[in-house]
């Protein structure tokens, strides 16, 4: 049976070296063996281990007394001061589990966030030693035109992989009706786990950009059309674009400036149901004519003398 090393020595630190050292020297340890960044290195694997169980005995006081006193037989079946002989472990079997914490605040290092919402499993750490971990989460951004969210589209994604380093490509399909900020997440497609344990995701964040003269609010779409001053008096038709296309519009007489034209079912189509869409407002802006010439001048002051009089506002001539 292999001799294991002892944890002080494992961790390069003194007997009477404080929780800080013990930490500091825990995590520069863990940096160089963490196996994300030793894929496929045995040896680099059992160092981290190896490392991992010394501090997470030499890290706890109550342990680290035990230790001090009996050795690894504190925890196994092989000393006086052991856990077996207490009562307290069964079998030379443990697990653990660590949801932040210390453990969490080293990670965080390796990483940059912590394990606290994935979890740190290790199996058996006495006994055959197994390592099994689900790979990180990868989040990454995209960017889409206003017209590929709101259609759908099949999107090429490069993005470099947070684990290794090395760059990688994504055939993404982005669903009709994205909204920026969104998130989707991709089962399996970010860092590799160890020991055989499952990928992480990888969640992709959508940006989109804006479309001239188009606003997007949720499902409906606000869009500005400019109505001619002698249409919006006598009424008439005006094309009105769409995210489909160009549409006729009937305009009434009399039409305001502000006033809101409904265009149902022209905006953008529900991810959860296909057959439900939004609708399109075009809030009518009267052109007023410029650069007029004189005699059109002079038939628009007949035309505010009228307008009053059949107002009764003005006094017969």
């Amino acid at each position: 049976m292999k001799t294991k090393r002892d944890c002080y020595e494992i961790l390069g630190v003194s007997r009477n070296a404080t929780a800080s050292e013990i930490k500091k020297a825990y995590r520069k340890l863990a940096k160089k063996y963490h196996p994300d960044t030793n894929v496929g290195n045995t040896q680099a694997e059992e160092r981290f281990k190896e490392a991992t169980e010394a501090y997470e005995i030499l890290s706890d006081e109550k342990k680290r007394s035990m230790y001090d006193q009996f050795g690894y037989g504190a925890f196994d079946s092989s000393g006086p001061g052991s856990q077996n002989a207490q009562g307290s472990q069964q079998g030379g079997y443990r697990e653990y589990h660590f949801t932040g914490d210390d453990m969490g605040d080293i990670f965080r290092d390796i990483f940059g966030n912590g394990f606290g919402s994935r979890g740190f499993h290790e199996s058996d750490f006495y006994g055959n030693r197994s390592f099994r971990r689900r790979g990180v989460d990868v989040n990454a951004d995209v960017t889409v035109t206003f017209d590929e969210a709101a259609f759908g589209c099949e999107k090429i994604f490069r993005f470099r992989d947070e684990a290794s380093g090395a760059p990688q490509t994504l055939q993404v399909r982005i669903p009709a009706g994205m909204e920026s900020g969104k998130s989707i997440r991709l089962k399996g497609k970010g860092a590799p786990g160890t020991g055989g344990g499952e990928p992480g995701d990888l969640l992709l964040k959508v940006h989109v950009q804006e479309k001239p003269g188009f606003e997007r609010r949720g499902m409906d779409v606000y869009t500005t059309v400019k109505v001619p001053f002698t249409t919006a008096v006598l009424g008439g038709e005006i094309a009105v674009p769409t995210i489909y296309g160009t549409v006729l519009c009937k305009i009434r007489e009399g039409t305001q400036s502000g006033t809101k034209i409904r265009l149902r079912g022209k905006g953008i189509v529900s991810m959860k149901n296909a057959s439900v869409h939004g609708d399109q407002y075009a809030v009518v802006e009267i052109q007023v004519p410029q650069n007029i010439s004189r005699e059109a001048k002079q038939k628009l002051k007949e035309f505010e003398q009228l307008c009053r009089r059949s107002s009764g506002s003005g006094s017969a001539a």
